[in-house]
């Protein structure tokens, strides 16, 4: 993928969501561009226009911390923007040499036998393309419908966009749609010379109308512990604690997690499941 076909994109976006106003700038006068001039982005910054216009451009090779900070100071970037724009410059003076080793596309022996002793708890690794690369018993059973459907590898970036029970199985599908976008493109970000990657981009983009128009967006998001909502076909809908963990040793790779408050509906539901996987025999490896 062309990190400066991503960084001109994603800087024009953001520039363009914000006001004169927010920036606390006079808007004055009729104005041809959305949001902010590159002018006053380069005066918010304290840069010179040239400098931001070359930036803007794609070139981030040599732009110093303190630059890009004042960049996504100037842009209002929150916390997961401005990590993106410092993944970018870092792309940006990265050689093929130096470039991050493919993503294990298994788990360790190790890592199984974790997922396996979580008998209450679905949980499943994924890799950073959002391939499910390993579950337990109930991950698989809680995801009955995206393993049911899948041909191959399962991904849940295609169940999201290219299966029509996605829009069934996630309560608030648009929002799960959109953050999904958002983390592929922190991905994107960290490893913008991974080839599969950008095939797993170019395929939903193709194929997905939806997918094309939110990754045109250009938002980013970091997923953090919240709650997650889904409609399981089996025991209705269910509403769960999301949890993910990164595996240190295995790049790319982490563990998403997921539970219920005890003594909730929602508990009584992974119960059902978890009796429901023991009797099916339902195998959680891959």
């Amino acid at each position: 993928m062309d990190h400066r076909a991503e960084t001109r994109t994603f800087l024009q976006s953001r520039r363009a969501k914000i006001t004169p106003e927010q920036a606390g700038l006079f808007a004055g006068g009729e104005r041809r561009v959305a949001g902010l001039r590159r002018g006053e982005v380069a005066m918010l910054a304290g840069v010179s226009v040239e400098y931001y216009t070359r930036m803007e451009r794609g070139h981030l090779g040599g732009v110093s911390e303190g630059v890009l900070d004042a960049i996504a100071r100037a842009l209002r970037l929150d916390d997961a923007e401005r990590a993106h724009l410092f993944d970018l410059a870092r792309a940006a003076n990265t050689t093929a040499a130096r470039r991050r080793k493919p993503v294990q596309p298994t788990v360790r022996p190790s890592v199984q036998r974790i997922l396996d002793a979580l008998t209450r708890v679905p949980a499943f690794v994924r890799n950073n393309r959002f391939d499910i690369v390993a579950t337990n018993s109930l991950g698989r059973a809680l995801y009955s419908e995206m393993f049911a459907g899948s041909v191959g590898s399962v991904n849940i970036l295609r169940f999201i966009f290219l299966d029509s029970r996605a829009t069934r199985f996630y309560v608030d599908w648009e929002r799960n749609a959109r953050n999904s976008v958002g983390a592929l493109r922190v991905e994107v970000g960290k490893n913008l010379h991974d080839r599969e990657l950008s095939n797993v981009v170019g395929e939903l983009a193709t194929q997905s109308d939806a997918f094309r128009t939110m990754w045109a967006e250009h938002d980013v998001h970091v997923y953090l512990p919240g709650a997650k909502r889904v409609r399981h076909p089996d025991v209705g809908e269910l509403e769960l604690a999301h949890e993910i963990m990164a595996l240190p040793g295995d790049e790319g790779l982490v563990m998403c997690t997921y539970s219920a408050e005890a003594g909730s509906a929602s508990e009584d539901g992974l119960k059902l499941l978890e009796s429901w996987s023991a009797t099916t025999g339902s195998a959680g490896h891959r």
